[in-house]
């Protein structure tokens, strides 16, 4: 496919890798040239510096033969001409734009996106996303990383090995006999920097952070096996009351079960704009890092603090603050990957990662329908998939141990007929069924290949 990416930001950049990896023929434009030849030099994709909504641009890029735009620049109003422009004048057939204003999104407004006003075919939200991740990280404390699967039914966390955790120093194998019952199976193991798919001899070591595919029903319980202990969300500290944190505070105000909900905000006209929009939540103006404010908030009767300002050093300065202060679990948005390996010194319990949430979506909507889902994890190191079986595909009818999947790929969960079932070798993979494959990036390609699902639409 021939694809042209709009913004060779910290979104575009990681998107053009991912489908530059699988041979796609992907073109970045980006008026910042320094950006479009960093982005030459480090992947297999050509460049074009220049606005992406100027009509030349787009032709000189090859928007004549295109098959699909993806607009993720930082302007809103650049992203909505450049597909408009792509529509009317090149006929591009597919058209993604990244929307951050939250006056574009209102579902009362959503007719502007028809063929015959501005032709967009798939709206992302980056702050919506992020806000979501948010919400599954409460849902889930003991989890540095969470994301739902399968329509709900099933869940991969993300599960820091600790010295006090029951199950460390066992083959996974054994796992199986021990915890029979149990609908969960160990996907991906990091240890010491480097992302795995584990064997059925491999062990659990402390400082290891794995990842596991769960039923939901069984996360709890998966959580205490693992040396977690889950504890409900009932009070919440949010600092910053922009578009996150205050889509996490409306959010929670509507939810049927009681969680008391405050907000911190520097800027008092976003303040004063939050407390207009929430009913029973208390917003507070002023600095999150002030002690004597977060004292205000009783920071230590919080069961959790999110800290989703536009600074990501703000936000890990005011978990650390949060947490020397009595609040047992810190949670923050970090936009810099490379901050990341500091959260555990610093007793972060767990981060949310923009950029990957936006690439996890945005790859979600450029893949075949089939596939239902794809989450990134890491710096975009894997990818889970959710894709339904096709009659065609090579692993219809097969049982597991008989698919020669990659070595870096491993299936979590398969859904039949809306019940999830935990696989073992002897599982076969029926047309129809919905299956959950974690896999390393390098090895996307050939499990998209079992699947017989492609970057494609219809």
């Amino acid at each position: 496919m021939k694809i042209i990416i709009c913004g060779a930001g910290q979104v575009g950049w990681q998107i053009a890798r991912h489908l530059a990896n699988e041979r796609n023929d992907v073109t970045v434009v980006d008026n910042n040239a320094e950006l479009v030849r960093r982005a030459m030099d480090t992947l297999d994709v050509q460049g074009v510096a220049g606005f992406a909504s100027y009509p030349d641009v787009l032709d000189r890029a090859g928007a004549r033969d295109a098959d699909m735009v993806i607009a993720a620049t930082y302007s809103d109003e650049v992203n909505m001409v450049t597909c408009q422009v792509a529509h009317s004048v090149f006929a591009i057939p597919r058209k993604i734009a990244r929307l951050r204003s939250q006056s574009y999104l209102t579902a009362i407004y959503s007719d502007l996106y028809r063929r015959d006003h501005m032709p967009i075919d798939v709206v992302i939200s980056p702050e919506r996303e992020v806000a979501e991740a948010a919400l599954q990280r409460l849902q889930a404390p003991a989890a540095f990383d969470t994301e739902s699967f399968m329509e709900g039914r099933a869940q991969l966390l993300g599960v820091a090995i600790g010295e006090d955790c029951p199950v460390i120093n066992t083959p996974l194998r054994q796992l199986t006999d021990l915890f029979s019952t149990l609908r969960a199976l160990v996907v991906g193991i990091r240890r010491k920097g480097s992302l795995f798919s584990p064997a059925p001899n491999d062990q659990l070591f402390p400082d290891d952070q794995v990842y596991v595919f769960s039923h939901t029903d069984d996360v709890e319980r998966t959580l205490e096996i693992f040396g977690k202990t889950t504890k409900k969300q009932e009070r919440v500290v949010i600092v910053g009351g922009g578009n996150v944190g205050l889509s996490v505070a409306s959010t929670l105000e509507n939810r049927a079960e009681r969680i008391r909900a405050k907000v911190i905000e520097k800027s008092r006209t976003r303040a004063e704009h939050a407390a207009d929009q929430l009913e029973r939540t208390i917003v507070l103006h002023g600095d999150g890092l002030d002690v004597a404010l977060l004292e205000e908030a009783s920071i230590r009767r919080a069961d959790a603090i999110l800290s989703v300002t536009d600074d990501d050093k703000t936000n890990m300065l005011t978990a650390v603050r949060a947490k020397a202060a009595g609040c047992p679990m810190a949670i923050c948005l970090v936009n810099d990957p490379t901050l990341v390996p500091l959260m555990e010194p610093l007793g972060i319990d767990a981060y949310i990662n923009p950029r990957a949430t936006t690439v996890s979506s945005i790859l979600r909507h450029i893949r075949h329908g089939r596939v239902r889902g794809v989450y990134s994890i890491g710096d975009a190191e894997a990818e889970v998939i959710e894709a339904q079986v096709l009659s065609t595909s090579p692993i219809s009818g097969q049982l597991i141990r008989d698919i020669d999947f990659p070595e870096g790929a491993m299936v979590g969960g398969i859904m039949k007929d809306d019940k999830v079932v935990k696989p073992t070798g002897g599982t076969r993979i029926d047309e129809g069924d919905v299956i959950a494959v974690f896999a390393l990036s390098s090895d996307v390609p050939e499990v998209e290949r079992l699947l017989q699902v492609s970057i494609d639409f219809f």
